[in-house]
């Protein structure tokens, strides 16, 4: 790669990937060209550019580069930051993760900050490092990690949380956001909204809950609440009552509650309040009823307390969903 003009003039900021099979390569690459482009900016303000290498497992064990982007620069290779990209097709197990978790703890140990992306967030946390911390990883993958690492405090909201050595992103694209918070750690506000605004990236917070569908579990075993969730399918969004529910699943009100809640990880109440959420969700995308309406449609007469807890669920109000979501036809 051509030197850039004063570009040997300051140190070089080295940020690594950590690459490994079946890893989201388009994320590697994507956060490489977000990392250029930011170093490129950099430079304009006699800042030290970006150098990215990126990691994988050597044939006689141990990590090695196996790319780096100033191959003509001096070798350093201590990244005072590295990034766990996630998987598009699985998750690490426990046995795969492991070197991958001493290599990591042990780079941490030297003063690197550990990050992760999406579904890396299981390596990283088969580091140990995580426990007792807030983390997040993709919507998708959130009943697997808390079964994984119960002692981590997983937040599947946040898209990305910035816990000073330790920074984890949400969803399969948060990559984005991911790299503009390292770009803004490494280089500064300035630089991080000039690399936004050319790569047309908004950076304000955004939230995983915007874009996250309601994915109930229905895989626990318990018949009764079982039967309960297939009855609230099939009846539609409108408000029931807690002992019509118990009464369906035909046990006594308490114990009801309790064993709904341990077999879906939300109360009776949540859960309904997720089926009308989302079936206001798609009323918003695709069709062109007032937001009066909608809640009417999924059993609320107050349309306020409808839109507070639209609000609360998504992250947005129910104008500012069908703006962002709504279908062309629709809107």
């Amino acid at each position: 790669m051509p030197k850039q003009p004063g570009e040997t003039s300051v140190p070089l900021i080295e940020v690594g990937v950590m690459t490994y099979p079946d890893c989201q390569m388009g994320m590697v690459h994507g956060i490489t060209d977000l990392f250029d482009i930011a170093g490129r900016f950099a430079v304009k303000h006699d800042r030290p550019p970006i150098r990215v290498t990126h990691w994988r497992v050597e044939e006689g064990g141990g990590m090695a580069p196996s790319y780096d982007s100033h191959p003509d620069e001096p070798e350093c290779h201590r990244p005072a930051v590295l990034i766990v990209p996630g998987s598009l097709h699985r998750l690490l197990d426990p046995e795969e993760a492991e070197p991958y978790a001493r290599w990591l703890l042990d780079r941490h140990a030297q003063g690197a900050v550990l990050a992760s992306n999406c579904a890396g967030s299981f390596a990283l946390a088969a580091t140990g490092l995580l426990g007792g911390r807030p983390a997040t990883t993709h919507w998708f993958f959130a009943d697997a990690f808390r079964e994984r690492f119960p002692d981590v405090r997983l937040e599947i909201d946040r898209m990305v949380i910035d816990d000073g050595d330790i920074i984890t992103a949400g969803g399969l694209m948060a990559w984005t956001d991911l790299g503009l918070r390292i770009v803004e750690r490494l280089l500064g506000p300035t630089v991080m909204m000039e690399t936004a605004r050319f790569l047309l990236i908004d950076p304000a917070g955004r939230e995983q809950k915007n874009y996250a569908s309601f994915a109930p579990k229905l895989s626990h075993g318990d018949e009764a609440v079982l039967k309960v969730q297939h009855w609230l399918q099939a009846r539609g969004p409108g408000p029931v009552a807690v002992p019509a529910m118990a009464a369906e699943a035909g046990l006594e009100e308490r114990t009801f509650q309790r064993r709904f809640k341990a077999a879906t990880g939300m109360t009776p109440v949540e859960y309904v309040q997720h089926l009308r959420v989302g079936k206001a969700r798609e009323l918003l995308e695709f069709t062109r009823r007032t937001v009066d309406q909608i809640a009417w449609t999924v059993g609320y007469e107050d349309a306020a307390a409808f839109r507070k807890l639209f609000h609360r669920i998504t992250g947005l109000t129910p104008h500012e969903y069908r703006q962002r979501f709504a279908v062309p036809a629709a809107a």
